[in-house]
Formats: C-alpha cells, sequence, structure tokens
C-alpha cells in the first residue's frame, strides 16, 4: 500500500475540485429522490472525531451535494452500539455509507447486510472488512514509522540499546496493528522494548494505569522513551509519569496533532506528534460518498488498492502524515491554518512559545 504524497494530495484536491463542479452541474439526479449519507464515528474519546472529522464531511457534503440528506451516529467505542446505528440507517434506506468502524469483525455482517440492500459502504480511516466499496485513511505503517524515527532522534545517545515502553492503541482497530508493525519496524534491533500494552478505547486512563504499571515494575531509570499511539495515550503516559516525579520526561511520542498535545509539546512534556490532514481525508471520504450514492465511477478518486482480511482489491485513497517536533509546529500547523499562534500559545506558555520559535 502506498500513500498520497505532497504531488498525489495536489493532484486529490484536482479531482475533488473537478467532482464538486460535477456535483454542481448535473443537479443531483432530480427526480430520482434525495440520496442520503450515513455517516457513522467510533467514539468521542479521541478528540478528533467531533471537532475536526465530523464537521469537515459535513461540510463538504453539503458544498458536493446540497440536496443530500446526513444521517448521523457515534459508536462511543462500542461495537454493539455501532451495530444498532447502522441497522437503523440501512432501514431508513440511506444511499450509501460511510463507516469509521469501532471493530472490524463485530462489524462484518452488518457490511453484508448494506451490501444486500445495495447499499454501498465506504471504509473511513479504519479499513473494514466484507465487501466495501472504497477505503479512505491515511498510511499507517508510515505513521507507525514516523513516531519510531522521532523516538530514537528523542532518545539521542539512548537510542542504542535503550529502553522503550510501547503503548499502542485498541487491538479491536485495524489501526492500532498497522501503527504498532510500522514503529516496530524501525525501533527492532536497535533499542530494547521492555513493556508493551494495548490501549482499550485509546483511553487516556488506560494509558495512565499501564504506565504505572510500567513505571513501578521498572523502575523509572530503565525507561528511555515511550511509543504511544495517539495523543490520547500520551497524554496518560505522561500523566503517570509526572505522578511518579519522573524528571526529565523521557520522550513520547504521539498521533492526530491535539491541540493538548501540541502545547504539551511547546512545553517540552511530549516530544512529537503526527500530524494527518483531516480535511484531505474528510473531503475524499465525502467525495467517494457522493459519487457512490449517485451510481457514479469512483475510478478517479483512487490512488491504491488495499487488501482487507476478507476483501481483495478494495479501491483505496492513501493519505501522507507528517511528523510534528517542537521544532516545525510553525511550519506545519500554525502555517498550515490548522492552529493559530493564539490558540497555540495561552498566557503560561507564551515563554515556551518564544523559546520555540512561535512568536509574532
Amino acid at each position: 500500500m502506498r500513500g498520497l504524497g505532497l504531488r498525489g494530495a495536489a493532484g486529490l484536491l484536482a479531482v475533488l475540485l473537478a467532482v464538486s463542479l460535477t456535483a454542481c452541474a448535473d443537479g443531483g439526479g432530480e427526480g430520482e429522490g434525495e440520496p442520503t449519507v450515513g455517516l457513522l464515528l467510533p467514539s468521542r474519546a479521541v478528540p478528533r472525531w467531533e471537532k475536526s472529522d465530523r464537521p469537515l464531511i459535513e461540510k463538504r457534503l453539503e458544498e458536493l451535494c446540497p440536496e443530500c440528506r446526513l444521517l448521523y451516529a457515534n459508536a462511543e467505542n462500542d461495537a454493539a452500539s455501532q451495530r444498532q446505528q447502522m441497522t437503523s440507517m440501512i432501514t431508513q434506506g440511506v444511499s450509501v455509507l460511510l463507516l469509521d468502524v469501532v471493530d472490524p469483525k463485530a462489524l462484518r455482517s452488518s457490511v453484508h447486510a448494506a451490501q444486500r440492500e445495495g447499499i454501498p459502504v465506504v471504509a473511513y480511516d479504519r479499513l473494514a472488512e466484507g465487501p466495501i466499496s472504497g477505503f479512505v485513511s491515511f498510511d499507517g505503517a508510515r505513521v507507525g514509522r514516523l513516531q519510531g524515527r522521532a523516538l530514537l532522534a528523542g532518545m539521542s545517545a539512548r537510542a542504542d540499546g535503550g529502553g522503550v515502553v510501547m503503548m499502542n492503541g485498541d487491538p479491536s482497530s485495524p489501526n492500532a496493528a498497522w501503527y504498532e508493525g510500522g514503529a516496530r519496524s524501525v525501533l527492532q534491533g536497535k533499542v530494547r522494548i521492555l513493556k508493551s500494552y494495548d490501549t482499550l478505547g485509546w483511553r487516556t486512563e488506560n494509558a495512565h494505569d499501564h504506565m504505572s504499571a510500567a513505571i513501578n515494575d521498572l523502575g523509572p531509570a530503565a525507561i528511555d522513551g515511550v511509543l504511544a499511539a495517539n495523543d490520547s495515550i500520551a497524554a496518560g503516559v505522561i500523566s503517570a509519569l509526572k505522578s511518579a516525579r519522573v524528571s526529565p520526561l523521557p520522550p513520547v511520542t504521539g498521533q492526530d496533532a491535539d491541540l493538548d498535545a501540541v502545547r504539551r509539546i511547546v512545553e517540552g512534556e511530549q516530544y512529537m506528534t503526527v500530524y494527518k490532514p483531516f480535511r484531505l481525508e474528510a473531503e475524499a471520504a465525502a467525495a467517494m460518498a457522493v459519487a457512490l450514492a449517485r451510481g457514479d465511477d469512483i475510478d478517479p478518486l483512487v490512488t491504491t488498492k488495499v487488501d482487507s482480511p476478507t476483501t481483495k482489491d478494495v479501491p483505496a485513497i492513501l493519505l501522507t502524515p507528517t511528523a510534528v517536533t517542537r521544532e516545525t509546529i510553525g511550519r506545519t500547523l500554525v502555517r498550515g491554518g490548522v492552529y493559530t499562534l493564539d490558540q497555540i500559545c495561552t498566557p503560561t506558555l507564551r515563554p515556551a512559545c518564544a523559546r520555540a520559535g512561535l512568536t509574532r
């Protein structure tokens, strides 16, 4: 599987614009009824779903298909709830489902149920199982490699044989293994993996408990770095380290560029995060969903194909993530319009922002 680089992203934007213009021109199939898009997101535990993905998808759907109706549901990290939500949307006769799956195995039967009703399913961010029609995400192996490389850089001289704790994501998510595999491909043979934990629900409190246990078992001096799969997990890791009065803090990775994580990076508590331009992901998913809802060909949107455990050659768009450290916040997140300096540099962080070169 191959991610989409800067040139590829520019090309994708051009295609998405063309899809938008076509949507405006054709009027959405007047007389055929309003297309309905069902959007199913997995949780509220990770801030990005409600703060970034949902509004971005809703906005792009409105632009591409003003006549489209949107049904929305959040599973709150519960596969049974997501099954019920999906069944409800199928019963209501949606035109297409945009599914960010909580548990691919648990939702496989629901994907089959959608297929039986002629409803295409686009897997969003996480690769669902069953007969899905498309997949839009970021290259998860590259995410893990970026985290692993950054962790080695942060560990400096201790990267040669140092001790690392791995705080992986929720094993029910296919992305968790994707990220972990990418990270291990970089770390193996260079550091010692002292402990490796799965973080149910990607929850901060679960990561805190695991990190506290690691500190008690290993002793803080043995821990030279922590591979945290995302920013919510990183928050729990750092909280546990601070509660144990570990100083200086070892480098801790993250993912998603949550605002609180960016502030922790400025302050020197978290070493890095991985920025994934959610706008591109949301716009690509909305374009694919609208095309499928109208019965149009999605080949112009597709950049690669992927295999799931149940389905081969799924048409896919894989976007390229970017590593962010204190030195690169300005050119990646501020210049990119993700956050303003005022959002990042709260009054208490202004001295740290000045040291990081984040000034007007």
